[in-house]
């Protein structure tokens, strides 16, 4: 046990002090020859859980496809295009309206070569894009160099071989590399100033020593930050599975049998109270190894990397949807979720004519069993939600928190066995915690219905149709609450007609006034309490909400050469075309009449677009921060050199506030829809820079 709390505890901490710079993708490159004059170039890729790497040909509206540059095919010419090779997931992205195609796990990208000279030279690289549920990496590079004797190829290679070389490799020259054909004549509004300023794009190799590109990772790190959602997460996840714990407490099947089994303790050792005491407290450890061994036998049945698809597979999700409905059904008083009564007895019957610490053990398990029914649709909404998390941790710490709870009251009435005559007796009032368990069971429902609706683009349930059935149900809570509406198993053990508790006609209250202040969103409003259940607002068909925040400046520069010239603080925006996140963002908290302001009116705004490809006049050559060489091609490979360089970040949408030299002002943020830390994020930039 103590060796187990050790691992996870050391998990966390290993989680807690992970650096901002992700690296998901790891990548090897070689060159495949065989006995004639072709070979294959192979790019493989192992990739982190949680992670994907996108396939080739996805548009180019999408996010960043796989493609192939060549710098230098002396002796060699490319045959074909880039082909991906291994299971290659396809699924309907709703944010990019369209079907995208990427790598899970591991995949390779083979692109096929003639040779066509006695000796080869070949000089290219691979450029990828790769992101998770959370964050996109920018566009990324495979290089790969080599030279030597081309196989299959004779010494005297004949003249009409070379003459036609160099138009073989004109034709073959990849679109992206074309500036016209990289930005495209679609995506003129797309990348707007970016294209405008193309001509003004210096190809000098950035000054490291200059104000502007030296690293401020550092004095970034030393103002603190808020992107260790990781940590947040697990915590979350401890204090929700906490919450559920202490819900399970008060449910009919475990409230009645507390002092029952805190009697039988003292009883069994009247004589010896600390035994009686030491009973209780091994029958509550015993709790939380049943409920920890439980959390960890999902991770260990599906498996980290099934629980990060679990998180986006539209069948998983559909079942999830059926499976909260019917808990929802049961909480109701419908029908009743029990295991086979054998299956207690059983356990019980061992349990009596066991001794010692076992016989204990078997008590808390005969526990579990019994009260199933009451805790099975807690505990299937607390593995739901940490399944779909994606961490393979989260399981077994949301049944930690929630065994904590449960165990809590046995140990505590032990120790004060005179708070039991203090303790609320069992009643009606218990029977109405599940019928609210239930009306929030019928809501999360929803959201996981939501994420098989947008897969499928069946358009079922778009955000009005979704909002249009939470403000039901929370209005329908809320009349419970009040005592307006009852349910068959209201009848059973009090007065039908007895007016509600003033707890629960406040919380009815509470609950209508949600249901409420969720109606605008029928029309477009923001709704940001809901935001991280309800569908993406682009699924709305009646918006009018067209409020929209565009930077200014799209070059790193001339941004903060006008900063300078009006004085103002700079708010640096890393973003991608392709990032999903920062479409949020801006969506939801840009859009806020109070950010709006600020980031028009206090700062200067810059959006560095990671992704954009448009070509700067002659490749930079720059040292990255681990010694190596780099070549940078496109303006996007500027900005994330600028990003990793300068700030130690590489995923977007990552925002920082700067003086018009370079110098951090505050904390750096990163996805977080809270608009009230965002505006306290601006407001200290802002009061640091007047300082």
């Amino acid at each position: 046990m103590k060796r187990l709390l050790h691992s996870l505890l050391l998990t966390v901490i290993v989680m807690a002090v992970q650096a901002q710079v992700v690296d998901p993708v790891h990548f090897t490159a070689r060159l495949q020859t065989g006995n004639g004059s072709e070979g294959e170039i192979v790019f493989e890729a192992q990739i982190d859980p949680g992670w994907h790497v996108y396939s080739t040909d996805i548009g180019d509206e999408g996010p960043t496809a796989a493609t192939f540059h060549s710098v230098k095919m002396d002796g060699a010419e490319v045959v074909g295009k880039l082909q991906p090779v291994g299971k290659v997931t396809e699924m309907f992205d709703e944010m990019f309206g369209m079907k995208l195609r990427f790598f899970e796990k591991k995949g390779q990208f083979v692109q096929k070569v003639k040779f066509t000279k006695p000796n080869y030279d070949i000089d290219c690289y691979l450029e990828y894009g790769a992101c998770n549920d959370e964050m996109c990496m920018p566009p990324s590079e495979v290089p790969f160099k080599q030279s030597g004797k081309s196989p299959g190829v004779a010494e005297a290679t004949p003249v009409a071989t070379e003459a036609t070389q160099p138009e073989a490799t004109e034709a073959e020259a990849t679109p992206s590399e074309d500036p016209a054909t990289a930005i495209g004549t679609d995506n003129a509004d797309t990348v707007g100033v970016a294209s405008q300023l193309a001509d003004s794009l210096s190809a000098t190799v950035p000054d490291a020593s200059s104000d502007l590109w030296s690293s401020s990772v550092e004095e970034l790190r030393a103002l603190g930050g808020s992107n260790d959602f990781g940590n947040r997460s697990l915590l979350y996840i401890l204090l929700m599975g906490f919450v559920g714990g202490l819900l399970a407490v008060l449910m009919p099947c475990i409230w009645p049998i507390i002092p029952l089994t805190v009697s039988f303790f003292l009883k069994r050792a009247k004589d010896d109270k600390k035994k009686g005491i030491r009973d209780a407290i091994t029958y509550g450890i015993s709790i939380i190894v049943i409920y920890l061994a439980l959390g960890l036998l999902v991770t260990a049945i599906f498996g980290s990397d099934t629980l990060n698809a679990m998180s986006t597979n539209a069948v998983f999700n559909i079942f999830l949807f059926v499976l909260l409905v019917a808990f929802a059904l049961s909480f109701f008083g419908w029908f009743e979720i029990k295991l086979p009564d054998k299956w207690a007895n059983a356990v019980d019957s061992k349990a009596s004519t066991t001794s010692g610490q076992l016989s204990i053990f078997l008590m808390a398990f005969t526990l579990v069993l019994v009260s199933f029914s009451c805790t099975a649709p807690i505990i299937g909404l607390l593995l739901v939600e940490t399944t779909t998390s994606g961490n393979w941790l989260a399981p077994a710490l949301g049944m930690l928190g929630f065994a904590l709870a449960l165990a809590l009251p046995f140990t505590l009435f032990a120790l004060f066995p005179s708070w039991l005559k203090q303790a609320p007796r069992s009643g009606s009032w218990m029977n109405t915690i599940k019928v609210v368990l239930g009306f929030i069971e019928l809501a999360f429902a929803l959201k996981f219905f939501s994420v098989a609706d947008l897969a499928y683009s069946w358009h079922l349930l778009d955000r009005e149709v979704f909002l249009s059935l939470w403000i039901v149900i929370f209005g329908l809570l809320g009349l419970y609450l009040i005592g307006l509406l009852k349910f068959q198993s209201d009848e059973v053990g009090g007065d039908i007609n007895k007016p509600m508790p003033v707890v629960c006609i406040m919380g009815g209250l509470v609950s209508l006034a949600f249901a409420i202040y969720m109606i605008p969103g029928l029309w477009g409003a923001p709704c940001k309490a809901v935001s991280a259940f309800a569908p993406p607002i682009n699924t709305q068909d009646f918006n009018l909400n067209t409020k929209v925040v565009e930077a200014p400046y799209t070059d790193y520069e001339q941004g903060m050469a006008a900063a300078a010239a009006q004085g103002k603080p700079v708010l640096i925006d890393f973003t991608g075309f392709g990032c999903v996140n920062c479409r949020k963002m801006e969506a939801a908290v840009w859009t806020d009449p109070r950010v709006a302001d600020r980031l028009k009116k206090d700062y200067v705004l810059i959006s560095l677009f990671v992704d954009d490809k448009t070509p700067l006049k002659e490749p930079m050559e720059v040292t990255d921060d681990n010694g190596q060489t780099k070549t940078l091609r496109t303006v996007g490979a500027k900005w994330s050199y600028l990003q990793s360089h300068k700030y130690g970040a590489n995923a977007q949408p990552f925002y920082v506030a700067v003086t018009p030299t370079g110098k951090p002002l505050t904390a750096a943020r990163s996805y977080d829809e809270d608009i009230a830390k965002y505006i306290d994020f601006l407001d200290e930039g802002l009061k640091k820079f007047k300082e």
